[in-house]
């Protein structure tokens, strides 16, 4: 089943519920800070197996205390979709338990 792309107003509605979490350009994006470089590792691979799970895969950058998604969906022509969404929020969930903030 395809996915649809969602419109600006609806991005932005649902973002809503994401903070942290911008829409630029035609991507969700959202960076985190950890406490160690090591914490930022653990936390990559938590969204990779995150990711493999849903099977939608985002731009996913280890800096030193850093960890930063950026996503869109491919399949859509790159505009952002509820998949992108539901990436965001498992990622959200995820997040606390690594000490990101």
């Amino acid at each position: 089943m395809p996915v649809e792309p969602l419109s600006r107003t609806e991005i932005e509605s649902r973002l809503a519920e994401l903070p942290g979490w911008t829409l630029d350009g035609d991507r969700l994006t959202r960076a985190y800070r950890l406490d160690s470089h090591t914490a930022a590792a653990a936390m990559v691979v938590h969204v990779a197996r995150v990711q493999d799970e849903l099977d939608h895969h985002s731009d996913l950058t280890l800096g030193y205390h850093t960890v930063s998604l950026s996503v869109h969906t491919h399949s859509a022509g790159g505009a952002v979709t509820e998949k992108d969404l539901e990436l965001a929020r498992r990622v959200e969930a995820l997040a606390p338990a690594h000490g990101a903030h």
